[in-house]
């Protein structure tokens, strides 16, 4: 089944205000607003929908999983229209529950006391070189590189590369 470019949007709403808000954010995604008896491709509502949906719903703000989507109160209109146009096509949409992992740290935390050689070692990593590229560089075997980021791992509290090279430099601990 294609999906229409435009859609059409039944919009459904606890009280007007919240029906102008769910009907500007459908306007904002370049569909077309519907009465719930003509059909629509889906429904947007922010959970207070009648019990009998005419489409495929996307709830803004509810918690209960009887809709099809469920966004949350602060979605913005690109995910709106995702939403909608998946809920149309007949999937289900969820938000994240959980957060995204971050980068950052607290700015009180102490520096962590890494030796000369496994600075040396996070700077390779910092410049996408493997294990063996970092060897070559360094003149060490790529055993003791290894040796050396499972060393810095433990003593930045990471998981990854990524992470390891992060924390280096928000800790100001190399420079890339």
């Amino acid at each position: 089944m294609a999906i229409p470019s435009v859609l059409r949007i039944a919009v459904l709403a606890s009280n007007a205000a919240e029906q102008d808000r769910l009907a500007t954010l459908v306007g904002q995604c370049g569909h077309q607003i519907v009465e719930p008896a003509a059909s629509p491709d889906a429904v947007l509502t922010d959970g207070a929908a009648a019990a009998t949906l005419p489409a495929p719903t996307v709830a803004i703000g509810a918690v209960d999983g009887a809709f099809a989507g469920l966004l949350p109160p602060d979605a913005a209109a690109t995910a709106v229209d995702a939403a909608l146009r998946a809920v149309a096509a007949g999937l289900i949409v969820r938000a994240p529950t959980q957060p995204v992992r971050s980068f950052e740290w607290l700015p009180d935390e102490p520096p962590v006391l890494l030796t000369p050689r496994e600075i040396e070692v996070l700077t390779p990593l910092g410049n996408g070189l493997t294990n063996k590229q970092a060897a070559r560089l360094l003149g060490i075997s790529p055993h003791t590189v290894k040796f050396h980021i499972e060393s810095l791992f433990r003593k930045l509290g990471v998981a990854s590369r990524a992470e390891a090279v992060a924390r280096g430099m928000h800790q100001q601990i190399v420079e890339f």
